[in-house]
């Protein structure tokens, strides 16, 4: 598995198993078959429903001796509604089981956004957060938290594929280091983007899928890719991308795509939203 190394010294595998939309029953299975595949990173996130089951699944595989703690790379998210809440890194930390995490993000930008920003700065203080990060922050509320952070986002999460690179972002973020993770890596099922006739010649020529030739896409642009899946075939095929590499000219021609569409873009108004969407576990 290849690996990136976080401006703190952080190493960071280039490929998770992502556990969006999908259920804490499946997101255990998944989890466990995705570490026995040899994955060594898991993102998830308070909004998924599913820390408990992914605390279930890395348990189970560190006491069957697939893995230690120390060799997965655990992510996971505060949701808007708890940016003020003095427990929730100490509640998310007992769901999952675990006595800190790797990644700690601010999952969106919503509500008092900076509350939450200063839970997670003291989190990595406390040892109790590896590293930090801040998800689909944007424009003006990206700008405000850059000025007021003291440690500045370790990663951020954001809608990442071949259609959309979000480049001005990445470059905005690149003077401190912040690494890009990518999500809706395979457009979010759109078989428009994986069908492309780029993916379809580069699948022809490695003998991988169209797949498989995005998501090292993905790695070769220095992104950490999490797709998500509860087939167990998706998640090893999803995983073997590390045996061939493309070329500057292949990912010169993959990078004319970029503007093509975005999946999921959110006004101010939408995303304030999320600051009054409480969680089932909020009582």
């Amino acid at each position: 598995m290849e690996t990136v190394i976080l401006y703190n010294g952080i190493e960071a595998p280039v490929l998770g198993i992502g556990t969006f939309m999908i259920s804490p029953e499946d997101t255990e299975r998944s989890v466990y078959a995705a570490l026995k595949l040899g994955y060594r990173m898991i993102d998830t996130a308070n909004a998924y429903m599913n820390e408990e089951s992914v605390g279930k699944a890395l348990a189970k595989a560190i006491e069957g001796g697939i893995v230690t703690r120390e060799e997965v790379f655990v992510s996971t998210k505060i949701w808007a509604t708890l940016y003020e809440n003095e427990n929730a890194v100490e509640d998310t930390l007992k769901r999952l089981g675990l006595e800190y995490v790797d990644l700690l993000f601010i999952h969106q930008p919503a509500g008092n956004y900076m509350a939450g920003y200063r839970m997670l700065e003291k989190a990595y203080q406390d040892g109790k957060a590896k590293s930090l990060g801040i998800s689909n922050f944007h424009d003006e509320k990206l700008e405000m938290l850059l000025a007021d952070a003291k440690i500045k986002p370790h990663v951020i999460q954001m809608e990442v594929h071949p259609y959309c690179t979000q480049k001005e972002i990445r470059e905005r973020l690149s003077e401190y280091g912040t690494r890009t993770m990518g999500w809706y890596p395979l457009g979010h099922g759109d078989k428009g983007l994986v069908n492309e006739e780029i993916f379809t010649k580069l699948a022809d020529k490695y003998r991988k899928s169209n797949a498989q030739i995005v998501l090292r896409w993905h790695t070769q642009m220095g992104f950490i890719t999490i797709p998500g899946s509860k087939n167990p075939d998706h998640i090893r095929d999803n995983g073997d991308i590390f045996d061939f590499s493309l070329t500057d000219e292949e990912m010169a021609e993959i990078t004319k795509l970029d503007g093509t569409k975005r999946y999921y873009q959110a006004d101010n108004a939408q995303e304030e939203k999320y600051a009054t969407m409480h969680l089932p576990f909020e009582g």
